[in-house]
């Protein structure tokens, strides 16, 4: 399977199996790298820290409306992860969605989502709103 699109696996018999989906297995995210899954039909864009902290966050830039995120790049502003997007370059903190470097464009953000490592599987929440 290729990192590249992530399609959500069935749980099974995981008793969490309505809040959150299993996307793919943590190895296979490569560290300072994102990658996109596809999570009850929105595309979410997941990324794996050097020091193996995990964050996923909506695939589409709210600037260009395009859905790259995951093809960002990823580094740190003021300490805080973050992911400059490959379309206008704006910069968004990983942990709370905010646009930190809007280059004059109104302050926008995308949605994060929960995300944890169970057993090795890497799982996001389910959204409960649009």
């Amino acid at each position: 399977m290729t990192i590249e699109t992530l399609a959500a696996r069935p749980l099974g018999s995981d008793p969490c199996a309505d809040d959150w989906v299993t996307v793919c297995a943590l190895g296979d995210l490569p560290r300072e790298r994102g990658a996109a899954a596809l999570v009850d039909g929105r595309q979410v864009a997941i990324f794996r820290l050097l020091d193996d902290e995990l964050a996923a966050i909506c695939q589409r830039d709210p600037y260009s409306g395009a859905y790259v995120l995951s093809r960002g790049i990823v580094g740190s502003a003021k300490g805080l992860p973050t992911v400059a997007s490959p379309m206008y370059k704006h910069v968004f903190d990983l942990r709370t969605g905010q646009c930190l470097e809007t280059h004059g464009a109104d302050v926008r953000s995308v949605r994060v989502y929960p995300v944890r490592v169970v057993g090795g599987a890497v799982q996001i929440a389910r959204a409960t709103t649009p």
